[in-house]
């Protein structure tokens, strides 16, 4: 294999990186099912019209195609999914009759966006969705339960406190027109590049490109300027001076979600009326996530409310959900060094290997202890016993099990050695057990993050 070229955007995590993305995606998996979500999978490739037909995206999708395909068969018109809501709407169109409404699934799978890489962002990552579709109307509380349920996930892990800041696009455009504005998704584009471009210039682009008058467009930035974790934001809203009867319906869901979310999650959610989410198709609550003091790397976990996403002539499959980036969680988290692992391997025990000719003694130990959901693995080669100990130690293994046959001390017994301490004991390979922290990887955090929170808010 000659000179190899790293490609930029598709990470490839060290054992220690993987510990932490596994454990994150165990904890979310258990999150999602103790709030009754079933698992699904939807397919790699999407139909790129439909794909295109969800929001101004068209420039991230990576095209399949096959390399000795015929003139004919050359562009098939398929490319890799870029989120994991539009596939999954594909899916309710297609299986609506064998499934039960309202459905409420997760999904974690890799997505694909062909754009330009940058710290937290890929062009491979992986995704965990949850969302919940309902055949015809569509309960408002299931917009409370997203914000919850993410909340939930994020306060188990041992991270930096996480905000959901909250919007809702009725609110939104039912405001754009109470000013005058006749392209409300020109108005939603350009706010949304207020964190990059800054306000001078999106209140240019306002007047500029949606023909929004200099009052109006002041009017649109300071809306964008209203943060809140209470309902106190509605007050401020009206003070502008605007009415609309949509953005009368956004104001009271908006507020409904933030009283809502934090009565179960206190100050895990606050309104910011800046949150604007790019893609097309969502109608009412959207959701963006930030790490506090880590805010630059933009959103860890975004979604909304979509009502016409699933939908054909005869029905109508609204739905609202929420996905964490995972990808980009891990990346900072390794890449700021916020969490450490206890070790890189899954193995709490090494058996050692006196010789080959006893090899198949520490082969029976090590079946038993597995038998009884202790990781273990057996030593590669019956080096001396201090290098097999220092090997254990390189990787992190906490225990080296010694049989009888093959006890450096001479035990008569099965001896175990917590090679941190130095400690060893005699031990009986049907009841021995170590304890809950070393019995798999662990992964804490290396900051003290109790006050973040509070004086972010």
């Amino acid at each position: 294999m000659g000179k190899l070229n790293k490609l930029s955007g598709f990470p490839e995590l060290l054992p220690s990186g993987r510990v932490i993305e596994q454990y994150i995606l165990d904890a979310a998996r258990q999150v999602f099912e103790l709030h009754g979500y079933l698992s699904l999978e939807t397919r790699a490739v999407e139909p790129i019209d439909h794909m295109q037909r969800s929001g101004e995206i068209d420039k991230e999708i990576y095209v399949l195609r096959r390399l000795h395909a015929s003139a004919e068969e050359a562009d098939p018109g398929l490319g890799l999914h870029f989120d994991l809501t539009v596939p999954f709407a594909r899916y309710v169109l297609e299986h609506a009759a064998h499934l039960d409404f309202p459905l409420r699934r997760y999904q974690i799978q890799k997505v694909w966006r062909g754009e330009r890489p940058q710290e937290g962002r890929f062009r491979e990552f992986t995704q965990a969705d949850i969302d919940v579709v309902g055949k015809g109307p569509l309960a408002f509380h299931h917009e409370i339960e997203m914000a919850v349920v993410m909340a939930t996930l994020l306060a188990s892990l041992p991270i930096p406190p996480a905000v959901i800041q909250v919007n809702n696009r009725k609110l939104a455009e039912g405001f754009y027109r109470g000013v005058g504005a006749t392209d409300t998704q020109s108005v939603l584009r350009a706010i949304d590049k207020l964190d990059k471009i800054g306000a001078d210039r999106v209140r240019r682009l306002l007047e500029t490109e949606t023909g929004l008058t200099p009052e109006a467009a002041a009017k649109c930035i300071k809306l964008a300027s209203i943060r809140s974790l209470d309902a106190s934001f509605v007050e401020q809203v009206r003070a502008l001076g605007v009415t609309n009867e949509l953005l009368d319906q956004g104001l009271s869901e908006l507020a409904a979600v933030v009283t809502g979310a934090n009565a179960e999650r206190r100050g895990s959610v606050v309104a910011d009326l800046r949150i604007a989410r790019g893609l097309d198709y969502y109608t009412g609550t959207v959701y963006e996530t930030q790490l506090v003091g880590f805010e630059s790397i933009g959103s860890i976990s975004s979604g909304g409310r979509y009502d016409n996403l699933a939908s054909n002539d005869k029905q109508s499959y609204p739905g609202v959900g929420i996905s964490l980036g995972v990808s980009r969680l891990v990346s900072i988290l390794i890449g700021k060094n916020l969490v450490s692992v206890s070790r890189a391997v899954p193995s709490a025990v090494l058996v050692a290997v006196a010789d080959e000719a006893s090899r198949g003694a520490s082969e029976l130990v090590a079946r038993q202890l597995r038998a009884r959901g202790i990781p273990c693995e057996v030593a590669p080669s019956a080096d001396k016993f201090g290098k097999q100990i220092q090997f254990a130690d390189r990787r992190g293994i906490p225990y080296v099990w010694f049989p009888a046959t093959t006890d450096p001390e001479g035990a008569a017994g099965d001896t175990v050695k917590d090679i941190r301490s130095g400690e060893q004991v005699e031990a009986d390979v049907t009841r021995w057990q170590p304890p809950p922290d070393d019995l798999k990887p662990r992964v804490f955090s290396n900051v003290d993050t109790s006050t973040a929170l509070r004086e972010s808010l």
